[in-house]
């Protein structure tokens, strides 16, 4: 054993210490290990927020929109579909058709986003569809010939509907009759209800065949955008770059992350607040370390004039605390990473914290485990704890032994 690592331990776990410094030590220890557990369990937290909202939406959205501003939509889509589908990085190319409209059932009205898709490609990339919790994925018309519709969890139960029920859709694109502007109404049977994950699309979305929301918007065989899903969902803006010029003029794509912006950059903005405000815990004791340490010093003056006096060098006193400051750094960084790893693994594994889905848009907090963040957590740790014993050490290098030991 080292020598200065040796009186180190001698100096931390001596009984004859007074009272005050082993409660401050105490102290200082448990401040580090709050800090650190709290900074993992918060960025867990964070991390599992965004990383759990940014799945869900790539399972449930596209990752590349194309559309053509200022026209009745894209007529040439499955031409157009098969052509982009080459471009490097491409997964599938779906067309659909969005709108707005009018669901009704039991007396009761809202508006929903209809999304028309082909089942067959739409099945393979939208996890939506993949997730019928009641009902089947069936999009074939009933015996009368009436077309099906796949609506979400949410409203499925609000509005107690269930497969074989019947809805009925009216949109605002009317259709010219000698009576006027009549708005397009059509019945539906509701054949699945799905539960994406998300509140909101749960509660406001349907699915039904692209035959019939062309038929409710009344614009013939054509389509309001292409989708795109790709190998990787990062390269988004890259591969974006390559399909409108291959799309030709008019075109427009958007990607993902443009459309969610707003949410991951706060997210990310949450991130590194969090982490400044609640580091602010180890920069406190950080300060409860120098406390320490430099009440040590004073504490311990005599023994390191004696030890000066036996040939111990400058540096090997300023090595003794060190060793102590890393010894109450290190011990409060591994009870906090252990905590705080702990904790957010049973949490997310449990779902111990419920949550409303209609503020949240998902039913509890989600814990994802970061190696990076610990690692950074206890860099940072282990480095304000080392910077607090800078001005100790420095104090008991400085001490004059002839000056302490004159009278003794």
């Amino acid at each position: 054993m080292r020598f200065e690592w040796f009186v180190a331990q001698r100096y931390l776990r001596s009984p004859y210490r007074p009272a005050v410094l082993r409660l401050v030590t105490l102290f200082s220890t448990v401040g580090v290990a709050a800090g650190v557990a709290t900074l993992v369990i918060a960025l867990s937290m964070n991390t599992g927020f965004r990383e759990t909202l940014q799945d869900r939406l790539l399972g449930v959205t596209a990752h590349v929109s194309l559309t053509r501003p200022g026209t009745s939509g894209i007529k040439d889509y499955e031409e157009l579909a098969t052509k982009l589908a080459r471009i490097t990085g491409v997964r599938s190319v779906t067309p659909a058709v969005y709108q707005t409209l009018l669901l009704s059932f039991a007396g009761q009205a809202r508006g929903v986003v209809a999304k028309g898709v082909d089942p067959e490609r739409e099945r393979k990339s939208d996890d939506a569809l993949q997730r019928i919790v009641a009902g089947k994925l069936d999009f074939s018309p009933d015996a009368d010939g009436i077309d099906a519709v796949l609506i979400g969890k949410q409203l499925a139960e609000e509005w107690k509907v269930s497969p074989g029920d019947y809805a009925t859709l009216t949109s605002p694109q009317g259709r010219l009759t000698p009576f006027g502007l009549l708005p397009r109404t059509r019945r539906f049977r509701v054949t699945g209800v799905f539960d994406s994950g998300f509140y909101d699309y749960d509660e406001n979305w349907c699915f039904m065949t692209l035959a019939a929301a062309q038929g409710l918007s009344g614009v013939g065989d054509v389509v309001n955008v292409l989708e795109f899903r790709l190998y990787q969902p990062e390269r988004a803006g890259e591969i974006s770059e390559q399909i409108r010029p291959a799309a030709g003029q008019g075109f427009s794509t958007t990607t993902w992350m443009e459309e969610n912006r707003a949410l991951f950059r706060a997210l990310r903005l949450e991130k590194l607040v969090t982490a400044i405000f609640i580091g602010l815990i180890t920069f406190v004791a950080g300060l409860n370390i120098l406390v320490v340490l430099s009440m040590t010093v004073t504490d311990k003056a005599r023994d390191i004039a004696v030890l000066r006096s036996l040939g111990a060098r400058r540096e090997q006193i300023r090595t003794i605390f060190l060793w102590q400051g890393i010894s109450i750094g290190a011990t409060g960084t591994l009870i906090g990473l252990f905590t705080g790893y702990l904790f957010s693994f049973v949490a997310g594994n449990y779902h111990l914290i419920p949550l409303d889905p209609k503020v949240y848009a998902v039913p509890y907090v989600p814990f994802h485990l970061s190696v990076f963040d610990g690692v950074w957590i206890t860099s940072v740790a282990m480095g304000i704890s080392i910077a607090a014993t800078i001005l100790p050490a420095r104090a008991a290098v400085r001490l004059l032994p002839v000056e302490i030991l004159r009278y003794e």
